[in-house]
């Protein structure tokens, strides 16, 4: 799992470690480890995941996996006008390109197991607004990625998530950009957004769920 210390990664992490040996992705060593001791079975994972070499070393010893959940990403918006070079290579590499690098060092794994890989798209990755250009093409992208890769690999579940708003870091940042205020309460919660990643991965064999679109209700 990426991105596990924070956000939904991290509530995502807290459903399964009941049922699932876990494997937490991430940059931060320190809460890496804090977090790993707080769970059942886990252990820290650390590895920068635009470093192609590091990601080879990092997946070299996992000959099974059952899910691989990528929540790691970033956000920076801004016009076409705005948006320099630097920052759509960002976007990309991270957003992207390291999901791809790392599912395709871990398809052994994952077809030993008949596995499950979740990506957490976005809204963005569905529609896209002015001012969210880079990031919703990357979204797009990582769309079109998931859904070329269940038909690759018919022996694996694939399912995009799009959650609305959610209340995480990453969405104080992007209030901030717009020049809004930040109201979490307004907001979808990180453990609901897990939820819906839990039942897509809980699901009988009979049933893949291949997209999942999660809104904030209108009436809160």
């Amino acid at each position: 799992m990426t991105g596990a210390t924070r956000g939904i990664g991290r509530r995502v992490a807290e459903l399964l470690a009941p049922s699932h040996h876990l494997l937490l992705g991430g940059r931060d060593l320190e809460a890496l480890h804090q977090f790993a001791r707080s769970l059942p079975d886990a252990r820290p994972w650390p590895v920068e995941l635009t470093d192609s070499a590091a990601l080879a070393a990092a997946t070299s010893g996992i000959p099974r996996l059952d899910v691989l959940v990528h929540s790691a990403g970033v956000s920076s918006l801004g016009t076409v006008a705005e948006t320099t070079v630097a920052t759509w290579r960002r976007t990309m590499e991270v957003n992207v390109i390291a999901v791809a690098e790392l599912t395709r060092l871990l398809l052994p794994a994952l077809r030993s197991a008949q596995g499950h890989v979740i990506v957490i798209n976005s809204g963005a990755g569905l529609r896209v607004n002015p001012g969210w250009t880079a990031y919703a093409a990357s979204k797009f992208a990582l769309r079109a990625f998931a859904d070329g890769l269940r038909g690759e690999e018919p022996s694996l579940r694939v399912t995009s998530v799009h959650p609305g708003r959610t209340a995480t870091d990453m969405q104080r940042g992007v209030r901030e950009a717009e020049g809004g205020a930040y109201e979490p309460d307004k907001y979808l919660q990180p453990q609901s957004v897990a939820g819906a990643v839990f039942m897509a991965i809980t699901a009988p064999r009979d049933a893949h769920l291949t997209d999942l679109v999660v809104r904030p209700d209108p009436r809160l």
